[in-house]
């Protein structure tokens, strides 16, 4: 099995077997791994205190998750996102980098298209819009115009998990001009793009990528919960949920590993939620990667399931730098709603992440749902970096977050979406 690890003076090929988390460590612990060029012979590193006491540890989570995705194959894990999953490591951080090299009409983890253009023409019915729909698609076209101009869907991510939300977890952006410097050089022709920026999840990194002159995209409205204890835990909806569990007679599981049979029926239940009702650009994600997810340690998975055993809801719990998120969940659709199984997969989720004592990131999407719970909204951001390109790809990309930042911002916090 084969991971590439990026660092800022170029792309290298690092070599190891992925594992589950070190007991000892804990899953995410830093640690070294060999680091060769293709066809070449290991050079020693130079030995630092942190590299000697993680020797024979472990891969970190970061080297892990690109192991999986190295090793299967993105399209085997991820069906319709294209990219190659690589491994940056500088000053200490590992962090998962996707290369994307232009084909569109692939899951938004890796497509400013789909992100800004796709994902919004499918919520315009969802959000009760549909008789603005003309004037959408007027936007949207200008919008894909500009996102073609700018060449964004020719991209390198930084700390891209290819989920959802991506928690930075204790990145603070030390090392971000480095690694800029060092990925556009190596990608001189590709956009460098940062997802999942916001003021409450990652401060310090949102302050680092403004003060390395990157241009922000809104993206979207996420509703954050800062202590679930205080502002979910007591409210009455809150309590509803608990009772529905309580009173559904399904029982809970959080099992440590996933088998093959178990992670088809996720892989199904989320197909069902997400992408045959909500949308068919959310990433899918096959049962290889329900099986590694959970192997490597990046999500922590919930289960309900009936008197016969099977698996009717779920949630996965990922957890970073002392918040958590779901990007994960679903339930049989095929049930009645009066059986609340969307309320009771969530609610065992913020409950997992209540007994970590997490803080917790409920994405975007559902607002008066969340609201309901105690969550607030904050504006998140996509971070580009264009310097290294082509004038006309700059100003098309200045062009777009000054539209973006005018009337996009204004729109998300009036209407709560």
């Amino acid at each position: 099995m084969r991971a590439l690890t990026v660092r800022a003076s170029g792309v290298q090929a690092a070599h190891g077997r992925a594992c589950p988390p070190c007991p000892a460590r804990g899953a995410g612990a830093p640690c070294r791994i060999p680091i060769t060029k293709p066809g070449q012979r290991s050079a020693p590193a130079r030995p630092t205190p942190r590299a000697a006491s993680a020797q024979g540890a472990c891969p970190s989570l970061a080297a892990r998750h690109v192991a999986a995705f190295r090793a299967a194959g993105t399209g085997a894990l991820i069906a319709n996102a294209a990219c190659e999953v690589l491994l940056l490591r500088q000053e200490g951080h590992e962090l998962p980098v996707p290369v994307d090299d232009g084909r569109r009409g692939l899951s938004y983890v890796s497509s400013p298209h789909r992100t800004n253009v796709l994902f919004p023409r499918d919520e315009i019915a969802l959000l009760g819009l549909a008789h603005l729909r003309p004037l959408a698609e007027a936007v949207l076209a200008l919008v894909a115009g500009l996102i073609r101009l700018a060449g964004l869907n020719r991209a390198v991510h930084l700390d891209n998990w290819l989920l959802s939300t991506n928690l930075h977890g204790n990145w603070d952006g030390s090392g971000l001009a480095a690694m800029r410097a060092g990925l556009a050089a190596r990608y001189p022709d590709h956009a460098l793009i940062i997802r999942s920026l916001d003021c409450w999840s990652c401060p310090a990194l949102l302050a680092a990528v403004r003060a390395d002159g990157w241009v922000l995209l809104p993206a979207r409205q996420v509703w954050v919960i800062e202590d679930l204890a205080r502002d979910w835990q007591g409210r009455s909806h809150t309590r509803a949920d608990a009772r529905a569990l309580r009173r559904s007679g399904l029982a809970l599981a959080r099992p440590a590993a996933i088998g093959s049979e178990d992670a088809a029926r996720i892989a199904e239940l989320y197909r069902q939620l997400y992408l045959a009702r909500y949308s068919p650009i959310n990433p899918r994600f096959t049962p290889a990667f329900i099986t590694a997810s959970a192997a490597s340690g990046l999500l922590h998975y919930s289960l309900l399931r009936d008197g016969q055993g099977k698996i009717m809801a779920f949630a996965a719990l990922r957890c970073a730098g002392g918040i958590g998120t779901v990007p994960l969940m679903g339930f049989d659709t095929a049930r009645p709603q009066s059986e609340a199984l969307y309320r009771i997969a969530s609610h065992a989720a913020l409950a997992l992440a209540r007994e970590r004592a997490l803080r917790f990131h409920g994405s975007a999407g559902a607002g008066q749902f969340k609201r309901n719970r105690g969550a607030r909204g904050v504006i998140e951001y996509m971070a580009v970096d264009a310097r290294h390109l082509a004038p006309r790809r700059r100003a098309a990309l200045r062009l777009l977050a000054a539209g973006l930042n005018r009337f996009m911002v204004p729109l998300l916090t009036r209407r709560g979406w």
